[in-house]
């Protein structure tokens, strides 16, 4: 396996720049059901009730991404992992941000060496 480039700092403010843009958090997946949209997964800044609402007893506008549209098939990924798609989608809304920072607040320590993409020997 290869070694992947280190993340520039532009990189870095493109990520925020889009994280910053999306929709406000924090991001849930929710189970929908209805007679347009059977067995929708759907991340969404609403959590779960568990009752698997149909349409019209959803607001469509709370609604960020679907992972799972059935029947008709709009959305279904061949390996079947909706589920987990529409988890990693949820928590990446969190998940990036705090990384974003983390990266920053590590290349700021004394020790960092961001030119090489690695720490410095400490002398």
């Amino acid at each position: 396996m290869t070694t992947p480039e280190p993340v520039t700092d532009e990189e870095l403010d493109e990520l925020d720049e889009l994280a910053q843009a999306a929709t406000p958090g924090p991001w849930f997946v929710r189970h929908l059901d209805d007679e347009h949209a059977m067995n929708l997964v759907a991340v969404s800044t609403m959590p779960d009730t568990g009752l698997g609402e149909r349409w019209p007893h959803f607001d469509h506008r709370e609604t960020v991404a679907a992972t799972l549209v059935q029947s008709p098939r709009y959305v279904d990924t061949a390996d079947e992992r909706w589920d987990e798609n529409a988890r990693f989608i949820a928590a990446a809304r969190e998940a990036v941000p705090r990384l974003l920072a983390e990266i920053r607040r590590l290349r700021a320590q004394p020790w960092a060496d961001v030119s090489e993409g690695g720490p410095r020997q400490a002398n």
